[in-house]
């Protein structure tokens, strides 16, 4: 354990529980290991494993089972944390072992009045529309739809389709760090793009962000609208 990384001892236990989990290393008996036992591996009082566990009993990924200890919740849907770092491949890295993202399309094309108020341009300004898909573990979580500055990020669709990282291709193209400025949050039914890209159902629920991310100045770089399948993503809203 890290005890100088400025990161508290029981949010890193919790780190390496997870991941853990995720790799399957308590497949056999679903159990995490006793407190006393994960105490000693981490080198730490029970009370700091207490913690990590209760941590993690809040994400949904374990329960604590009186007579029997700390069960596996083996659940559906990926927790995806929105922050002022939202980034997907780190939000959701430590629950799926294969992650994707997948360019459907990309297109450079006049602003519209909306996305041009979104990203603080003159409507009619070129931009570059993106259409991604995005899997974990091979399942379909995310279909997004997004527009950067034209000028600023050209060829940013040929970078994504080689990295499938909107981080990674930002960073290529010089911006190595942006931050959320506004996300919001609506529910709606899937229609039938959706519903055939996401491999849903008919009357499928998706959770839909609209979402703006700024340069370290406060220019807008990036409007997306995102959907997600209400049944298999949920959201945590760090504050």
């Amino acid at each position: 354990m890290e005890r100088q990384a400025g990161v508290a001892l029981w949010r890193q236990i919790a780190d390496r529980i997870r991941e853990a989990i995720s790799r399957g290393e308590f497949d056999e008996t679903g159990m995490v290991p006793p407190e006393m036992v994960l105490a000693g591996q981490f080198g730490v009082n029970r009370h700091t494993v207490r913690s990590a566990l209760a941590s993690l009993a809040q994400e949904g990924i374990v329960q604590a089972v009186q007579g029997r200890g700390t069960l596996i919740v083996r659940k559906e849907r990926f927790n995806f944390p929105i922050s002022r770092r939202t980034r997907f491949t780190e939000g959701i890295g430590d629950q799926a072992r294969d992650l994707q993202g997948l360019l459907l399309s990309s297109e450079i094309e006049p602003a519209d009045p909306e996305v041009a108020r979104w990203l603080a341009l003159e409507a009619g300004t070129p931009v570059i529309r993106l259409e991604a898909l995005r899997k974990a573990d091979g399942r379909a979580v995310s279909r997004s739809t997004a527009w950067f500055p034209a000028e600023r990020f050209k060829g940013i669709g040929e970078v994504f389709a080689r990295s499938g990282s909107i981080t990674e291709a930002l960073a290529a193209l010089g911006l190595g760090d942006y931050l959320r400025s506004v996300t919001e949050i609506s529910a709606t039914h899937a229609e039938a793009a959706d519903i055939a890209a996401l491999e849903l159902t008919p009357g499928a629920i998706l959770l839909v962000t609209r979402a703006v991310n700024t340069d370290l100045s406060g220019v807008p770089i990036q409007y997306a609208v995102t959907r997600f399948p209400a049944d298999r993503v949920q959201f945590t809203i760090a504050t």
